[in-house]
């Protein structure tokens, strides 16, 4: 089998499981609903009018990321829990393809919920985050890219750990924070209706990381999941 038909195998696999249970959907949509509402209510008073479009960028990619660590936990843990990790690694391919379609899934997965969130944040925030829906997605497609990126990869890293909930954002905060700032910084751009000319060097910061870090994980994936 070659590469892109592991990944293709697995990514169904996923998809045929996720439609099943709703498990990594749901999980993603539970925590960050409640956490967007919190937002709403514990920064009520000093986000009245044009100062709601300052902070609101930082408070959604925060709820993204945060819901986003609950969803990548369960990445993996459907592999684990029944030895089918194992049974994987018996693939007679390219074991990278298995980190490609599980990119793939992770990435499907956080992009539904984050839709979902998106109208919900902007009532409560009140400002209107699809005014360029153009830009706006893609900025959500390439921050959300990155953290799945690097979480597909470290959702590996943790699976066989004794504390996985807690070793995963351990590992993934400090390393996603370029990408968190550059998709911080390109909404706040979004939001105020300046010229998305002022975020070119963070969109060129957010392709670069997800391009390379892609490719260093798919590479790195072999060695991750034989250890």
């Amino acid at each position: 089998m070659d590469t892109w038909r592991v990944c293709l195998a697995v990514f169904r696999k996923d998809l045929i499981a996720e439609w099943r249970t709703k498990e990594v959907i749901t999980t993603i949509f539970l925590f960050g609903f409640p956490v967007s509402v919190a937002f709403s209510f514990a920064f009520e008073s000093p986000l009245a009018g044009g100062e709601a479009r300052t902070f609101a960028g930082g408070l959604l990619w925060l709820a993204f990321f945060f819901a986003a660590i609950l969803g990548l936990t369960r990445s993996f843990a459907r592999e684990t829990a029944n030895q089918c990790l194992q049974g994987l690694r018996l693939i007679p391919a390219d074991r990278g393809g298995i980190y490609l379609g599980k990119l793939l899934s992770n990435l499907l997965f956080m992009m539904v919920a984050e839709l979902v969130l998106v109208p919900i944040f902007g009532v409560f925030f009140d400002v209107t985050l699809w005014a360029r829906p153009g830009w706006f997605l893609l900025i959500l497609v390439l921050g959300t890219w990155g953290v799945a990126t690097l979480g597909t990869l470290l959702s590996a890293v943790s699976a066989n750990t004794r504390m996985q909930e807690l070793m995963l954002p351990l590992l993934l905060l400090p390393l996603t924070v370029p990408v968190l700032i550059a998709a911080i910084e390109c909404t706040a751009v979004l939001l105020n209706n300046r010229p998305m000319a002022e975020a070119r060097h963070w969109l060129q910061l957010l392709t670069g990381f997800d391009i390379i870090f892609t490719l260093l994980c798919w590479l790195l994936f072999d060695y991750v999941i034989q250890e």
